[in-house]
């Protein structure tokens, strides 16, 4: 049905082909799921362990709910949750997302910026696994798989790279001191960087790995704030005394100048490989397999 020229195709599906009816439909319902388990993880504080299982089920509902969306409003294979390479592919973003948040303490420590002061037991990251799983599946579901994929099919892969990154940044703008500087740091390192690991491998995996590992790294391992956000203490104790522009402030690690420019140079680098794979698209969609 996708196939068949404009022209002859009933005039409903001629609407959920505009990709601004696309976004519309998958848009709201991702909000909603993201509310919901941003509100179970809430409910269930005291009980992190409910918090862990709500935020695996609103994750599998997000999964099915998108491929639904794929496979009977567009019409297509899943092409972004194929699973040939998925091992590989969500093993890289978590050493990538590791790795970038690993060495932008290590920076801080070697500054004097971060001290281990001691280590707590390892249940009390629990709710920063939560936290990190449910945003990595659902938020790149929403962002990657519907608002970049729809506005890279409408009007290329450099437009959708500054719509989505944009849009990214500001949907985490958080009410404390440093909010737009935290907002415009999250677009450059987080919002270029995740879908510049979509275009690499034109699949959603490595953006989920890269996306867990941060968020999980910053909190449950680091004690780190995330987004300005969430807030628990995490598997270390540490003393973080320093200036702002170096420690994030109330943001968070995000927006330490360290964190955006080394988020914002692996970005870079992926942008330089997809391109050399050919995954850069001019406007309009363009149908491919993806390669590893």
């Amino acid at each position: 049905m996708r196939d068949m020229p404009p022209r002859d195709q009933p005039l409903w599906r001629r609407v959920l082909n505009v990709p601004l009816v696309r976004l519309a439909l998958l848009g709201p319902v991702f909000f909603l799921l993201i509310g919901i388990s941003n509100g179970f993880r809430i409910q269930f504080e005291a009980r992190p362990e409910l918090a862990l299982a709500s935020s695996i089920a609103m994750v599998l509902l997000g999964l099915l709910i998108y491929v639904v969306f794929v496979r009977l409003v567009e019409q297509r294979p899943v092409q972004e949750l194929s699973t040939p390479g998925m091992g590989r592919e969500l093993a890289a973003g978590l050493a990538i997302g590791a790795a970038l948040c690993v060495l932008t303490v290590s920076i801080l420590m070697l500054l004097g910026v971060y001290r281990v002061e001691g280590i707590n037991a390892l249940s009390v990251t629990l709710p920063a696994l939560s936290m990190a799983l449910s945003s990595a599946v659902l938020e790149e579901l929403m962002w990657r798989g519907g608002l970049f994929r729809i506005v890279e099919d409408w009007l290329g892969s450099w437009i959708a790279l500054a719509v989505s990154a944009l849009v990214f940044g500001l949907s985490h703008y958080a009410p404390v001191d440093g909010a737009l500087w935290g907002s415009f740091a999250i677009t450059m390192e987080a919002g270029v960087l995740l879908a510049a690991a979509y275009l690499v491998t034109r699949r959603l995996w490595i953006c989920m790995g890269l996306h867990f590992a941060w968020n999980f790294a910053q909190s449950g391992l680091f004690s780190g704030i995330v987004s300005g956000a969430f807030n628990q203490p995490g598997l270390i104790k540490p003393v973080v005394e320093g200036p702002a522009l170096l420690t994030g402030g109330a943001f968070g690690l995000e927006a330490s100048v360290l964190a955006v420019l080394a988020c914002t140079l692996a970005g870079a680098i992926m942008l330089v490989a997809a391109r050399r794979r050919g995954h850069i698209r001019s406007r309009g969609l363009q149908h491919s397999q993806p390669t590893g």
